[in-house]
């Protein structure tokens, strides 16, 4: 059996399943509802449904005839955590190399007049 992070991270990698749980993040809603926004079959949508529910990003409720979907975002929570640590790393690499930036800047000597136009104290020295 997958891990928890391993099945989120499957989960979200269809940007149809990250579609969905961007509409469930407004409001639980229908399947019917859920497929709309889709160029799909209804069996297409349940299936990114089930692998949504596998991970635990998804529940479905039951009242009646309406089968209403919602998002269960805890497992977002974990996947936010191990992607935080990272985001640190990274933040700190490129803070050093702004700092590295900014001393090779200063240290630059002033550019020289690179303008093809001689000056005219230079144009008598040839005459």
């Amino acid at each position: 059996m997958e891990d928890q992070l391993s099945a989120t991270f499957a989960a979200l990698a269809d940007p149809t399943r990250r579609a969905i749980l961007a509409r469930l993040a407004m409001g639980e809603t229908s399947v019917t509802e859920l497929a709309e926004p889709f160029q799909m079959s209804m069996p297409a949508v349940s299936k990114h449904l089930k692998v949504l529910e596998r991970a635990g990003l998804v529940a479905r409720g039951r009242e009646a005839q309406w089968r209403p979907c919602r998002l269960d975002a805890a497992p977002l929570k974990e996947a936010a955590g191990w992607l935080e640590a990272y985001r640190r790393f990274w933040s700190a690499h490129v803070d050093a190399l702004e700092r590295y930036l900014d001393r090779m800047e200063h240290a630059k000597p002033a550019k020289k007049n690179t303008n093809n136009k001689r000056r005219g104290s230079d144009r008598k020295k040839e005459k």
